[in-house]
């Protein structure tokens, strides 16, 4: 048997119209998944949806718009995917907010709030409205994607990080709360990826040419570079991992 084979598992990830999302999506499809691509916009996750169905066959995505701060949407997001895959097995929590770069002491409270609610509410809803059907099948994977910024200080990113620390923390507790029904709670926690999301981090030429030169592999990462992490997590090669962060950040964390 192939240890990364996901043939009949239905994965949703959300923030899957691009980056890390949709590398992930793109790679469960690969390996079998039915996969439900999900974000603001709905032309953006069509796009990928109709790239996924003309490599994979059809049906194999479709799209489930969502704003993540909405708990009717998510709600909504999840009854979907039921209706037409039946069933869900795996959750991508990918999709994060950010709207604020500095130090905390001058963060306003409406952004330090979009940020805990997005990054942290909103996952613990998604998983709320997934587990009680993985309970009653006895399976099931949730991957929150974190990020190093929450084993990490940051005059930049601070509040960011501490959203992120405490996805780590939410996938602990959930471990513990579920694995006697044997799901499993994970986190994938990248370094800086070349993506949309963290444009401001990598664009800075300074801020760039300062990370890669003390990160042992001399560079940044591209989203595929986190998509297999998400598969291993989510197939039979992953069965006896829960409650734990994986980093995956190019050496950044140990230099």
């Amino acid at each position: 048997m192939n240890l990364f084979n996901l043939k009949g598992q239905v994965a949703i990830i959300t923030g899957s119209s691009r980056g890390i999302g949709k590398a992930i999506a793109e790679r469960m499809a690969e390996h079998g998944a039915k996969v439900v691509i999900s974000s603001r916009k709905a032309p953006a996750c069509q796009e990928v949806v109709d790239a996924i169905n003309a490599r994979h066959g059809a049906n194999i995505a479709i799209s489930v718009p969502a704003n993540i701060s909405s708990k009717a949407e998510l709600e909504n997001l999840v009854a979907v995917a039921k209706r037409e895959f039946g069933k869900v097995d795996i959750l991508v929590c990918n999709a994060a907010s950010n709207p604020y770069y500095g130090p905390q002491a001058n963060i306003a409270d409406d952004q330090f709030r979009k940020i805990l609610d997005n990054n942290i509410v909103a996952n613990h809803w998604l998983i709320s409205y997934v587990v009680p059907e993985m309970i009653a099948r006895r399976a099931g994977s949730i991957i929150i994607v974190s990020s190093i910024g929450g084993l990490k200080g940051s005059p930049v990113i601070g509040a960011y990080g501490i959203s992120k620390a405490a996805d780590m923390q939410l996938a602990r507790n959930l471990a513990v709360e579920y694995g006697p029904h044997n799901i499993r709670v994970n986190c994938i926690a990248p370094g800086l990826v070349k993506t949309d999301f963290a444009r401001a981090l990598w664009e800075d030429e300074a801020n760039l040419a300062k990370r890669v030169s003390t990160t042992p592999l001399r560079r940044i990462g591209e989203p595929d570079e986190i998509a297999g992490a998400a598969v291993f997590l989510a197939s039979q090669a992953g069965s006896f991992m829960t409650g734990q962060s994986l980093v995956i950040d190019g050496g950044v964390t140990i230099s």
